[in-house]
């Protein structure tokens, strides 16, 4: 299938390989691990060609879950087992249980194929404002709330923990921002507006966070509950290197970072939104970006739901083109189809059903959400 390689980690939880072409960094990784080179499409049409053929998908889908070939049961961890040919499945015989290469994946208990889901993960990966379950589902043949399903599936395999700090001696200053994310109150009919106005208060939108460290060029970015000092200070003492240069504007939930052994510099957005090297433009090209996926191609996302849609765009920002890692499409899908193992979403948790997973408390109850 392809040689097994090893390559050590970044300084900022990426890992560095080397491709057959150039050597890339793929960023947003936090843990150590092995991703096995082989021959892959460059293009979504070759894409589609590629996996249309089963055996090729499965092939495929094996060698990014197994680097090398080295198969294990996802239940019991043991490699004793036989393989079903004619099944495509492993019987492990230590647990007794049969198992396919969908277990243990975002991709378990999915009726659909392997090749739909390889082109669904390709598609969200590669298209920069992203793709709705209403175009995916004409683009596969499947039904809209499948493809709903399945796209919010592959954005749980987006996400990632760092375990490095952004900053620090070795890196470089922090910006940090924050931004709404909601409906126009302007375009809301009086009524709607009134009530939603009298239910939370002046501002009727979901709040998100996020941080861009100018040396690595990489994000991070999540929902938060409100914008009180305690709430985004603890953020950035989570996220952010003590020592580190942050850059935020003037919002007075900022103050006293200096305090916290941060060096500190603000912009007024009022007088200026430049002062040499002290601006937020980094982190607000980031929301420019963010906001067009959601208005031009999502257009209305339920609030919580929004930190999958936050992730998407994170995902592909983190691992975008540039001159000194010029990752492609191909190189995207790679490396999110070595992230699906270990990762789980069921329809329970994604509805609201299951109240572990949620980010709203509101979400799943009958109460009506913000937008």
């Amino acid at each position: 299938m392809g040689r097994q390689h090893g390559w050590p980690r970044s300084p900022w939880g990426g890992l560095e390989w080397r491709g057959v072409r150039a050597i890339k960094r793929l960023t947003h990784m936090c843990v150590y691990c092995t991703i096995s080179f082989m021959e892959t499409p460059r293009t979504l049409q070759a894409a589609i060609v590629h996996f249309s053929d089963p055996q090729r998908a499965f092939e495929t889908a094996v060698e990014y879950r197994w680097p090398g070939g080295n198969v294990t049961c996802p239940r019991c961890g043991q490699a004793k087992h036989s393989f079903v040919k004619t099944r495509r499945l492993w019987f492990c015989y230590v647990c007794k249980k049969q198992f396919t290469v969908k277990v243990g994946t975002v991709m378990e208990d999915s009726p659909l194929g392997l090749d739909k889901w390889m082109v669904a993960i390709w598609m969200l990966a590669n298209c920069k404002n992203g793709i709705s379950s209403y175009e995916l589902s004409k683009a596969l043949g499947i039904r809209q709330n499948s493809a709903w399903f399945l796209l919010h599936r592959v954005r749980e395999a987006m996400k990632n923990n760092p375990t490095v700090k952004m900053g620090g001696s070795e890196g470089g200053p922090v910006e940090t921002d924050e931004t709404f994310v909601g409906p126009n109150p302007k375009y809301m009919h009086k009524t709607r507006r009134a009530r939603q106005l009298s239910a939370y208060g002046r501002r009727p939108k979901a709040i998100v966070m996020g941080m861009l460290d100018r040396e690595s060029r990489q994000v991070r970015a999540k929902v938060v509950p409100n914008v009180k000092r305690e709430t985004l200070q603890d953020a950035i003492l989570e996220q952010i290197e003590k020592g580190s240069t942050v850059y935020t504007d003037a919002y007075p939930s900022y103050d006293s970072l200096a305090a916290q052994e941060y060096i500190h510099a603000t912009v007024n957005h009022i007088d200026e939104y430049v002062r040499g090297q002290v601006h937020t433009q980094g982190i607000e090209n980031f929301w420019s970006l963010l906001k067009r996926g959601l208005k031009g191609t999502y257009v209305a996302v339920e609030p919580f739901h929004l930190d999958r849609y936050v992730t998407e765009q994170v995902f592909r920002f983190n691992n975008r083109a540039t001159k000194d890692n010029p990752l492609n499409d191909s190189d995207r899908f790679a490396f999110l189809m070595s992230q699906v193992a270990g990762k789980r979403l069921t329809y329970a948790e994604l509805t609201g059903k299951d109240a572990d997973a949620l980010h709203s408390p509101e979400a799943g109850t009958g109460q009506e959400e913000p937008f």
